[in-house]
């Protein structure tokens, strides 16, 4: 089942200007884990998307380390049914989806060596729509 949230205000939200150039301010440094999957680029993570990936890592880490989803997808996307005519009002909710910007943590990973992190976080970006790398938690010295 895919992530949504429990109750909305309201069902259809307006569509906003997303920048797909825009780099992230908040959100863009590791603060739960030891090491995080961090978005390179801006764009649209479906919910599908996101479950996917967080059940390929916890698949591969089994009972080890502990993970943190730093994402959730608040959006809706609303889209018209194929082949219908203009006009009509705005179309259902089609899927649910988080917009991120360049820099963006998504998941965060800890106890658990730096070799695992790398391959979970390696099999996790191949469900994902973005280009991701793996950051480190600076040592504080």
């Amino acid at each position: 089942m895919p992530l949504l949230p429990a109750r909305v205000k309201f069902r259809k939200q307006h569509t906003r200007g997303w920048r797909l150039d825009h780099v992230a301010g908040t959100g863009n440094e590791i603060s739960f884990g030891d090491f995080g999957l961090q978005a390179l680029e801006s764009g649209k993570i479906t919910a599908r998307q996101l479950e996917a990936a967080r059940v390929t890592a916890s698949h591969y880490l089994g009972r080890s380390g502990k993970m943190w989803v730093r994402i959730f997808p608040h959006t809706p996307v609303t889209k018209h049914p194929a082949e219908s005519r203009m006009g009509s009002g705005k179309g259902e909710v089609e899927y649910w989806a988080s917009f991120l910007d360049a820099g963006t943590v998504m998941f965060e990973f800890a106890g658990i060596t730096e070799d695992m992190a790398r391959e979970a976080m390696r099999r996790q970006a191949f469900k994902l729509p973005l280009r991701c790398r793996l950051i480190k938690r600076r040592a504080i010295a």
